[in-house]
């Protein structure tokens, strides 16, 4: 499967969940809003790097025999007909909620009074803050920025023959929706305020017309690899990331042709990039009417629980992790013991060096707090803070140069390689010595994406985990490649080659007739040489299961070539972002011989080659069975939120039995992993076989 197509395949079940009658009104706006975000980011990314290999004239073929150029028209064919089944679903979304007492309103319905309160809302929170420009010789078309909301008005000045274009860039900073006074709850978009009050904008003219459009812009960042300070390399970078090429201008359909030509003629796109749309510009915005007044249309609260072995140990997380490995399961199970875990780190006089990796991280990060303070006691911290990471490299610049005030030592990582591993090293003097305490996570040490994504924490002082954790961590700071690993696998450097291996070993053992499966949850797939193996473990009878919520290349179910193969997808109301690979290894999966692990990366090319990630083993039987009696089985047997994908790529909602199972559902209702797993999967498979 082509990947981009994939990826579109992604959002279409996002955007389906809109539609969900499972799901409260609001929190279907909620996903509506989601999908139109996430096509702007592959629109910012994806899409603008194949615009830049269609301007190179590069006519490579993708793995699965697309140029450039038809990739292009395959992704702006769908995505066209992606977005217009939003507006679709916007309309029926709104239809529902006026019918919930949630109303959107037009110039049109407004009585005299609503009018002089929104002239006076006018007056003193917008007008002052918006420059409205006429295009003329002295006045050259502005600057728009990528994701920037911009009025066009076509006005002509008394006694001129000689139309002129207006220009309203609305600034990010205003809310595009603006509750309405009173008790009902109405909402009224920015535009239709401002178009009330043009004439206090452009006093003297008449408008003609006006209509909206956005623009988004190439976000993709070079840098050059011999750069002496990579940081200013980043900082001049981002500058330029400001005015990169229009990749693509949504705009009211409405919008005669001449406007249309004039937008295309100054932004300097091309036909295919313009994208008219009949109803509303910039679908990412409803989200803004989501109100808190109207809690029984959302989720009902979910409190994360804090995991009951540090609440044993009266929150000492050094002493929980010495008794026994930890698994943490968020959102179900807290962050904050990640928070707690660098906190003690930081407070403790026993503590002499901290580690740590930042990939993305919170505004007001309680990770950089603790590793400030720590480094303000006078203990050795380290902090690998990765400045490529995407929509985010500002931000990461300020927490450089905070730490770096502090005492930290920064560092930045491979100017060639993004370092994407989730790692925590700790170094405490005890009794019998140094002793190091190391977490390896699935996700980022971000408070915020942690309350809605589900990642996995493994905390351990396993020595030869540990001193692995300080080879990777020398290896990012030192550049000189690790020559003895005990336990985990490193990408660039053996992860890819470790995977063929298991891989390769699960077909030995199926032709060998014995007991073969693999197990795999993740974001994406993609690899071409990985599908090729699985494909082949197919092929000799490896049953492999997937559980893959975005982009899959795989195609699954092919006679003759993948017949062994199911792919799910699962959509809900937390985004799955956890990634565990498990084979049987000779041994049924539920086996203490089995091999399991957790893993930073996905398997895509840019993972496994571009990028430091870690495939960490998990050998301890309690920690093994949470991953699989628990975690993996639940995620097959889920039939609420799950799509199963067919030969053709296509994605169906999988049948839900008799007695529907959300696996999201159940850890909200039972977010401890440890006890019941065991006993659960056997009832889980018993319903299966009735089934």
């Amino acid at each position: 499967m082509n990947r981009e197509l994939s990826w579109l395949d992604f959002n279409e079940r996002v955007l389906k969940e809109a539609s969900n009658p499972n799901h409260p009104l609001l929190e279907r706006l909620r996903f509506l809003s989601i999908s139109d975000n996430n096509l702007n980011e592959f629109f910012a990314v994806r899409v603008a790097v194949l615009k830049g290999q269609v301007r190179a004239g590069v006519t490579a073929r993708s793995a699965d025999g697309l140029t450039p150029i038809r990739q292009m028209r395959a992704v702006n064919e769908r995505t066209a007909d992606l977005m217009s089944r939003q507006q679709i679903r916007w309309v029926e979304l709104r239809d529902s909620l006026r019918k919930a007492g949630i109303n959107v309103v037009s110039p049109e319905s407004l009585s005299d009074r609503d009018l002089k309160w929104l002239e006076r809302y006018f007056m003193g929170e917008v007008f002052s803050v918006l420059t409205p420009v006429a295009i003329d010789p002295a006045h050259p078309f502005p600057f728009l920025p990528s994701f920037g909301f911009t009025m066009a008005l076509m006005m002509e000045k008394k006694n001129e023959d000689e139309p002129l274009v207006g220009l309203v860039t609305i600034p990010q900073g205003l809310p595009r929706f603006v509750r309405m006074s009173g008790r009902k709850i109405r909402f009224i978009a920015m535009e239709q305020i401002i178009s009330l009050f043009l004439d206090k904008l452009f006093p003297g003219f008449k408008i003609l017309y006006w209509g909206v459009f956005q623009v988004i812009r190439d976000c993709d960042i070079e840098v050059e690899e011999e750069a002496e300070d990579l940081v200013r390399q980043y900082e001049e970078a981002l500058r330029k990331r400001r005015r990169g090429s229009v990749i693509r201008l949504t705009m009211d359909a409405y919008l005669p042709d001449e406007m249309r030509e004039s937008l295309q003629r100054q932004l300097k796109v091309d036909d295919e990039d313009v994208f008219p749309i009949s109803g509303l510009v910039s679908l990412v915005d409803v989200a803004e009417i989501i109100t808190d007044d109207r809690s029984d249309l959302q989720f009902k609260p979910f409190r994360s629980r804090f995991p009951e072995r540090i609440r044993d140990y009266r929150g000492d997380c050094f002493a929980a992790i010495q008794y026994k490995d930890i698994l943490v399961h968020h959102p179900y199970e807290s962050f904050d013991v990640v928070v707690q875990f660098l906190r003690q780190a930081a407070a403790d006089p026993d503590v002499v060096a901290i580690k740590q990796t930042l990939y993305r991280t919170s505004e007001d990060s309680p990770i950089i707090e603790a590793l400030i303070s720590a480094a303000e006691s006078g203990k050795s911290v380290t902090a690998l803070v990765e400045l490529k990471a995407r929509f985010d490299e500002e931000r990461n610049i300020r927490w450089a140069r905070d730490l770096e005030r502090a005492g930290v030592q920064v560092v930045y990582g491979f100017v060639h390689l993004k370092t994407h591993a989730k790692v925590s090293l700790v170094v405490r003097k005890e009794h019998q010595g140094l002793r190091s305490y190391v977490h390896f996570g699935t996700g980022n040490y971000h408070p915020i994406t942690a309350k809605i994504y589900t990642d996995l924490s493994f905390f351990t002082c396993n020595p030869p985990l540990c001193r692995d954790a300080a080879a990777l961590f020398n290896y990012m700071t030192g550049s000189a490649p690790p020559e003895n690993l005990e336990k985990i696998f490193v990408s660039p450097l053996n992860m890819r080659e470790e995977l063929y291996r298991l891989i390769d070993a699960e077909i030995a053992n199926a032709k060998a007739q014995k007991p073969s499966g693999i197990l795999v949850k993740m974001n994406s797939l993609v690899d071409p040489d990985i599908i090729d193996r699985l494909y082949r473990a197919s092929r000799a009878g490896v049953p492999v299961e997937l559980i893959i919520r975005g982009i899959c290349c795989l195609r699954p179910g092919v006679p003759g070539l993948s017949e062994n193969i199911v792919v799910r997808s699962i959509v809900g109301r937390f985004l799955e972002h956890s990634r565990i690979i498990g084979f049987a290894a000779g041994h049924s999966m539920t086996s203490r011989h089995a091999k399991v692990f957790i893993s930073s990366a996905d398997w895509m090319p840019r993972n496994l080659d571009g990028r430091v990630e870690t495939l960490v083993p998990v050998e301890n039987p309690t920690v093994r069975r949470q991953i699989v009696d628990r975690i993996l089985w639940s995620g097959l047997k889920d039939d609420t939120n799950c799509w199963l994908m067919a030969a053709d790529g296509s994605y169906a909602r999988r049948m839900t039995g008799k007695e529907p199972f959300s696996s999201q559902d159940y850890f909200m209702t039972n977010p401890s992993l440890s006890g019941r797993g065991r006993a659960l999967k056997k009832k889980g498979k018993k319903t299966d076989r009735k089934k």
